[in-house]
Order: C-alpha cells, then structure tokens, then sequence
C-alpha cells in the first residue's frame, strides 16, 4: 500500500529547502565564473519586463552564454511602479546580469532610466507615448542586429509583460524585412498552450539561476521566491515533456529541471512557428539558431 507517510521526509525536505534556502542537493557544484564572449558570436536581446525576470526564466540566454560564447544582452524594459525602489532595482539588475554574463542595457539610454506604463491599456490611452516606446525598442534592435530575441507571450498573465510581448511585435513590424530573428515567448505569471521549445538545465545552472534571483534583494525580502525557483522548472519539465514532445511521451528519462518557450522566426513581415524541440542539458543549443 502506497502510505503517505512514506512521502512524509521528502515533503519536509522541500519545506526546509524553502525555509532556509538549504539546497536538497548539496553535493552540487558552484557556479563557475563564465567564459568571455566570443567576438564573433551572435547576440541575443533579453527583453525584461522586471528586474528579475532575466534570471528568473534566463535558461535559454545562460546557457548559450555558458556554452557557445553568445553575447546576451538584457534590455530593463521598466524598474517597476515603485519610484523610490527603481535606482535600487537597477543596481539589483547589474548584478543579477554579472553573475548570469549578461550585459544589461536600458531602452531610453539612460542607465537606470527605463520605460514606464508599458501595457496594452496605456497604449490605448496614450497612442503617442507607445509610438515612442516602440521606436526606442526598434532601435536597439537595429543597433544590436539580434539573431534571437526573447519577451514574455501574448498571455503571460501581467499586464506589463504582456504589453511587453506587444511592444517587441510593434517594434519588428516598424523595422519589417530588415529583421528575421527567432523569437522565443517566456512564460512565467501564466502557461503557454503551445510552447515549441524546451530547455533542459543541469544543477549547476538552476543553481546560478537562482543566486541570480537572490540578488534581487529588495524582492527576495517580500518574497524568497528564489528557493521555489527549482519547483517552477520541475514543473516545466513535467509540462513539456508533453507540451512540447506530444501527448503520451516518454517522459521517464527527460530532464529534472527546464523551461518552456514559444518558438518562433520572424519573417520580416509575418512570424512563422517553428518545429517543437527538446533540447538536453548536454545537447549543443546553438545550432537550432542558425542563421537559415
């Protein structure tokens, strides 16, 4: 008989993972320090609603940094509602960026200066505020001549990383047969029905993930939502190995941890969906981003 109390050390195991920030596992290894930017490597532009948002779904942008030299570059969209915490979250930003290899960047040019009222509601509202907006977006664009870009999805479940996705598509639209990037769609207020892309992570990476949310420390004190960061990506991998994979896969040999994406490839004018694929934590990243 399956008796619950057999699960009983596993469920207080997770309980005091979250107290204290103890991991379960702790014979993992530290981050090491990440290798330079190869100067020939493609940039990928990292675009954040939020401080934090770069670590919190940052798998994909890590590991292309960790692994294949890309330069990855995170764009602060906004420093949040709160004016009296924004020159603090920027300073939280940089650090999160120093720890993952990230550049961090803001769309008005002014460090620490970001966007304000980016959501679908404020573009009705103030239809010129939102063309300046996306001008600013479409620039560092064609500045940084991406070949991947990632935001949130249509529904992410905030209006501000929703509007977020909105801005990006407006900002290809301007800049039209000039750009044909991949795009791939986070996910992290609400699920994706149909994401196309999942990224394994081994311990070491949801480990700097992590620290990298931990750095966060003016949102951490709310909130340490950085000692459940490695449930959301259990879950992911439980998602995706279906999601992603096909009802009824295999999933008793994927990976522990992962996040989801939606893949897509700009076209110039129109986006296209990409084939759904799995990609292990030992499976090179790179090649599915080729320029084709």
């Amino acid at each position: 008989m399956n008796d619950p109390r057999t699960h009983l050390a596993q469920v207080h195991a997770y309980r005091t993972a979250l107290a204290t920030g103890v991991p379960i596992d702790t014979d993992a290894p530290p981050a090491e320090p990440m290798p330079p930017v190869d100067p020939d490597a493609p940039t990928a532009l990292v675009f954040s609603p939020h401080p934090d948002d770069e670590a919190v779904v940052g798998a994909l942008g890590v590991r292309l940094r960790r692994e294949h030299g890309w330069r990855v570059v995170n764009v602060a969209v906004t420093l949040g509602s709160l004016q009296s915490r924004r020159a603090a979250r920027w300073q939280e930003a940089l650090r999160s960026c120093e720890l993952l290899g990230f550049d961090l960047v803001s769309p008005t040019g002014t460090p620490a200066v970001a966007l304000e009222r980016i959501t679908r509601a404020d573009a009705r509202r103030d239809a010129a505020g939102w063309r300046q907006a996306v001008e600013a977006i479409a620039a560092l664009i064609a500045h940084h001549q991406p070949r991947l870009i990632q935001a949130p999805h249509a529904l992410d479940g905030h209006p501000t990383h929703i509007g977020t996705h909105h801005l990006v598509m407006d900002a290809l639209r301007a800049l039209g047969p000039t750009q044909r990037p991949h795009l791939t769609w986070s996910e992290y207020w609400n699920t994706q029905m149909q994401p196309g892309l999942m990224v394994a992570l081994s311990d070491a990476d949801v480990a700097r993930l992590m620290a990298a949310v931990a750095r966060h420390t003016g949102e951490v004190q709310r909130h340490p939502y950085h000692h459940s960061l490695p449930a959301w990506l259990i879950d992911s991998a439980r998602r995706g190995a279906e999601r992603v994979a096909g009802m009824g896969a295999e999933a008793a040999h994927g990976p522990v941890y992962a996040t989801l994406y939606g893949w897509q490839r700009w076209e110039g004018r129109r986006l296209r969906r990409l084939a759904p694929r799995i990609v292990r934590a030992d499976e090179p990243l790179a090649p599915l981003f080729e320029e084709r």
